[in-house]
């Protein structure tokens, strides 16, 4: 029986606010019913058509991705963003990815690998398992027979070859070029093609006409010849020094005969390359305009497009805009454009804040591993993450990373098979992938026969409570 304080209480509280609401009965009942009546739920996966990453930390789920899947439906666009420190796990990741999106056969993969030691690239050991020869790019063996791209190969067309040499001016000079030593540059390209036909045009004609250029090119323009020499002159250093200078043999001849962009994966090693220096963005720039006209073509393949140290690209106002454009040129003929960054304030506080923002915003996929918390926090807020997964990546150990594929967010554990871990995990000191594989890590399928067998066990649990509970009340 209810007291009377109780009772005075109720009718006051009516009287100011109406009605009080029902108060409802408690349900008895013992644990093992509640876990049949109050089933566990967990978020919703991506669907199961693609590679598998992975399970879902919080449910157990099997984390399963494919930009070329979801690409339309559930993804505005398939290029895909991973940050975290180093050792954290983004290599493994990067490779065992590559490694399983190659077992579909409709799949060609380019990795611009930038780091390594003992002479070649991390991506080496996975290269030769494959059966493929990385295309090493080395300023020191370039004169001795070493590999070379041509920017002016006639599987680039006109258009795109004069795009190229502007963009490598660009980035060489640190601002654009002005009308007049544009038009140059245009004069002294045009001359070269129409004039050279025996073979391959290289740069040294680019630079010979700049600096000897033709009557009849001051006279189009009404303009003395000293005119267009002059306007030339900045634009004919800026190449000398891929024909003469530190960078003298990569790109300065016909392109390397063997080079097979038609492999399912091709691998550009710029491990030699001063990762610091204004040889790596012009490297990019040539091998992105290089790929645009000789790799991407409309035949209904699926293209990953993966580089390591990314920032070299979004850091540079030039190289960014040459690679905004293939990844919009991309995304319709089935590209998916992999960047792989440590911070993402190496780039969004760079020369070029604008192109990187337009660039991680063609990002639909994003992928963070641990980070320090300030770094977190920022990174959350250009990422637009929720405020538990902004608090939860500082805590995130090797191998776990928050996984945001559109908005959703879920939490995955990488994994990593017998077979791919002599591949993914080296011994090299001085890279992320020297890091010992995580202990928890076990094999894929192992992982995926224990969550079915969880399953079943569950769903069968769940069953007999259910009946055991029908038969309770039947009884009463």
């Amino acid at each position: 029986m209810r007291d009377p304080l109780s009772i005075l209480i109720d009718a006051f509280t009516a009287f100011l606010f109406g009605k009080v609401e029902t108060t409802r009965l408690p349900v008895r009942t013992s644990t093992g019913q509640a876990q049949a009546v109050y089933l566990p739920t967990a978020a919703p996966g991506l669907g199961d058509s693609g590679v598998i990453i992975g399970r879902e930390v919080y449910s157990g789920k099997g984390y399963i991705y494919d930009p070329f899947q979801l690409y339309g439906q559930q993804l505005p666009a398939p290029h895909w963003l991973v940050l975290g420190e180093s050792g954290n796990g983004k290599s493994a990741l990067e490779k065992t990815y590559v490694l399983r999106q190659l077992r579909f056969r409709d799949r060609q993969v380019v990795v611009l690998d930038a780091q390594g030691e003992d002479g070649a690239g991390e991506w080496n050991l996975i290269a030769q398992q494959l059966g493929i020869t990385p295309i090493r790019l080395d300023p020191t063996a370039a004169l001795d027979m070493g590999i070379r791209l041509n920017p002016l190969d006639p599987a680039i067309t006109t258009t795109g070859q004069l795009a190229l040499l502007r963009t490598i001016i660009e980035v060489a000079m640190g601002h654009g070029l002005d009308e007049r030593s544009g038009f140059a540059l245009k004069v002294a390209h045009v001359y070269v093609n129409e004039t050279i036909v025996d073979r391959q045009p290289v740069l040294t004609d680019i630079v010979d006409q700049l600096r000897h250029p033709e009557p009849e090119s001051a006279e189009a323009m009404n303009v003395a010849l000293d005119d267009v020499r002059a306007w030339g002159l900045d634009v004919a250093l800026v190449l000398d020094r891929l024909v003469d200078g530190d960078l003298r043999g990569m790109f300065d001849g016909p392109t390397t005969v063997g080079i097979d962009l038609d492999a399912p994966l091709t691998v550009f090693d710029l491990s030699h390359i001063d990762r610091n220096s204004i040889a790596m963005p012009i490297l990019m720039a040539i091998v992105g305009v290089w790929l645009e006209h000789t790799w991407i073509r409309p035949d209904r393949k699926k293209r990953i497009f993966l580089v390591e140290e990314a920032w070299h690209i979004i850091n540079s106002p030039f190289v960014a805009q040459l690679f905004q454009r293939l990844l919009k040129f991309g995304r319709r003929l089935g590209l998916s454009f992999v960047a792989v960054v440590h911070h993402l304030s190496d780039v969004v506080d760079g020369a070029a804040a604008k192109e990187a923002a337009a660039i991680l915003k063609m990002a639909s996929t994003r992928t963070i591993y641990a980070q320090k918390a300030d770094e977190a926090r920022a990174t959350g807020r250009v990422l637009g993450l929720p405020r538990w997964a902004q608090e939860i990546i500082p805590t995130l150990t090797p191998g776990i990373a928050v996984w945001d594929v559109n908005g959703n967010v879920q939490v995955v554990k990488h994994l990593v098979t017998e077979s791919e871990r002599p591949l993914v995990f080296t011994d090299r000191a001085m890279t992320e992938s020297s890091v010992e594989p995580d202990p928890e890590f076990e094999e894929v399928s192992a992982e995926m026969r224990a969550a079915e067998l969880e399953a079943e066990e569950r769903t069968a649990y769940m069953e007999q409570q259910i009946k055991a509970a029908e038969a309770e009340s039947t009884v009463a």
